[in-house]
């Protein structure tokens, strides 16, 4: 599970990797690749922690990496190092660009790059099969191979995958071709301090199918130094209650599947990361034990209950 980030030149989407997972860029971009990971901002796990005071904290993590696309051939740079990501942020100027429509050309520049690579795998794919038997095709390429010409229609439309209608099966079926605009989307807008509404003014315009959220990188990385108490007060002067970088990693987190389960003790409260849909075990009655093969001592079996029983339970 990873995040990429993509934006042209000066979007700030350096600044926000900084920000969410607080590993620092170098000022030069002598790195081409960066990764590190944010914790998932929740409630119920801060709540959880309060309750148990436990010796180790380890909170759900969204992995992030960002890449410096510079030199003669960026776009080489990206595609080796982001095209197995699962999931794509989109970091668009919205502070130093003086209209919408500027923006938004900014936005398909780069749209229009990944839909031309996506094009370009599948046209070279149908070449390929044009010289083939039908016969000499396996069965799994011609599962594929069937979805092709209509995904190739849907790009020369300049339209992305996401946009072709595809079931979760369809998707599942094409994913050794890492197509890039498969992948889940969010569009991060970075505004200026004194204009917020241009994120929404966006969002409206661009009709996207993916979700947008604005943040002041400029703003929140003032907050991100902060520790806990002057980031509530620097917050509460502001009249917001949480930081716009802990939505945008939480939306994140959202966008590629996931979900979490807590455990909990003295020793540590940890939040689990398991797909979207993921059955919880049946829980087994308190009085349960089991004994351990490599101990006399039985050892007594976990408890699968809901948040709200453990916080009325222990708080």
């Amino acid at each position: 599970m990873e995040m990429g980030i993509l934006g042209l030149p000066q979007s700030g989407k350096s600044t926000l990797f900084e920000i969410m997972t607080g590993v620092k860029v170098s000022p030069s971009h002598t790195e081409t690749v960066v990764r590190g990971q944010a914790s998932v901002p929740d409630a119920r796990f801060d709540r959880l922690v309060e309750i148990y005071k436990p010796a180790k904290v380890s909170p759900a993590r969204v992995p992030f990496i960002d890449v410096h696309a510079v030199g003669e051939h960026p776009w080489e740079a990206i595609r080796q190092n982001l095209s197995g990501a699962d999931g794509i942020l989109h970091v668009v100027d919205g502070f130093s660009l003086p209209d919408i429509s500027i923006a938004l050309d900014a936005y398909r520049k780069l749209e229009d790059e990944l839909v031309l690579s996506d094009l370009l795998i599948i046209e070279k794919k149908l070449e390929r099969l044009a010289r083939m038997s039908k016969k000499a095709i396996p069965a799994q390429e011609a599962a594929q191979n069937e979805l092709l010409p209509r995904l190739k229609d849907c790009l020369e439309e300049g339209r992305p995958l996401r946009r072709a209608g595809l079931t979760a099966q369809e998707v599942f079926t094409l994913k050794s071709f890492s197509f890039w605009t498969i992948k889940p989307e969010l569009v991060v807008v970075n505004v200026a301090e004194d204009n917020p509404a241009f994120a929404d003014e966006f969002a409206e315009a661009a009709h996207l199918a993916c979700p947008v959220m604005g943040i002041c990188c400029k703003v929140e990385a003032e907050l991100a130094g902060l520790d806990a108490a002057d980031q509530k007060e620097f917050l509460a002067s502001m009249g917001l209650a949480e930081a716009a970088f802990g939505r945008i990693i939480r939306a994140a987190f959202s966008l590629l599947g996931r979900i979490s389960f807590f455990t909990v003790g003295e020793d540590e409260v940890k939040a689990w990361v398991i797909p979207q849909n993921t059955k919880a075990p049946r829980p087994r009655a308190p009085s349960t034990t089991i004994s351990n093969a490599d101990s006399s001592r039985p050892k007594s079996c976990p408890l699968t209950i809901s948040w709200r029983t453990a916080v009325r339970t222990r708080g």
